[in-house]
Parts: structure tokens; sequence; C-alpha cells
């Protein structure tokens, strides 16, 4: 299985922080030699589905601690299942897990390493707000709310 989080990825950190949802904490509570994972999810949304029974979903995992993490699984009451998929040179895959470095991120963006929803139970529109819990290999689970936006929607790029 192949992982891969890449500066281009970094770089879309503060494009995609400006689609909202930024991380709750705020000042200078990092504990970089903690020896474990401290998380938090943000820039969270999902574009309306606009056929089919099946969404795609993006957010930010930042984590602040001292040691790696891994993002193991998604779980949603709208869909039959969420899977998490990689993008290796334009190609999508599933994969097990997607790492969450030490200090770093794990970006889902349209075009990248995304989520999955599938067997869609209701199609989620425009306006309305689809919960998840985000399962990891080392951390708690963690709930995060994921707003529903326009089918054609980007995050803005830029300061």
């Amino acid at each position: 299985m192949r992982r891969r989080l890449g500066p281009a990825a970094l770089a879309i950190a503060g494009a995609l922080a400006l689609a909202g949802c930024g991380g709750s904490d705020s000042g200078d509570s990092g504990d970089g030699g903690s020896g474990k994972a401290e998380l938090s999810a943000g820039s969270a949304y999902m574009p309306q589905p606009v056929s089919g029974d099946m969404a795609a979903g993006f957010l930010t995992v930042t984590n602040k601690g001292g040691a790696a993490d891994e993002l193991t699984s998604v779980t949603s009451d709208i869909a039959g299942q969420v899977t998490v998929h990689e993008t290796v040179d334009g190609a999508m895959q599933e994969v097990k897990s997607l790492k969450i470095p030490a200090g770093g991120r794990l970006e889902l963006k349209s075009g990248g390493d995304h989520l999955m929803f599938e067997q869609l139970r209701s199609k989620p529109k425009e306006g309305q707000t689809v919960s998840v819990e985000l399962h990891f290999a080392h951390s708690a689970p963690m709930k995060v709310e994921m707003p529903v936006k326009p089918a054609t929607y980007t995050p803005k790029t830029g300061h």
C-alpha cells in the first residue's frame, strides 16, 4: 500500500483553512515532544452529490503532537460505508489507512486523497450538515460535522 503526503498537499493547507471550520484550538498549546498524537479536524465539507448513491468528502486532520497516527476508517449514518482513498498519478484507489505525521497534517482534498461515501441512504442537500466519525490507529474516535456545499464548490486559495 502506498501512502503519500507531499509538499503540494501541505501547500494546500492554507487554502483549505479558508473553507471554514478551522481548528478550534488557539494559542500555543502544542505538545510537540509528548510522544502522542494530538489531533484536530477542520476545513471539512462535502460537495452536494449530483447523481447516483455516492458522494465525496474532504477535510484536514492536524496533528500537534509528537507522534504520528493514521486515519483507519470513517463512519457516517448517511452511508452504508465510507471508504478512504488516495490519489496517485491521477488514479484513485481505496486504502486501509492514511498517515498523519507528527507535527503535520493529512489533507483530504479534491483531486487528492479523499473520503468516498457509498450506498447513500439519503442524498444530502446544500446547506445541510453530515456527521462523520473518524477512527484512528492510536487516538480516540473524533466526530466531525461536514457542511454540504454546492456541487461545484472549490475552496478559495490565497490569503
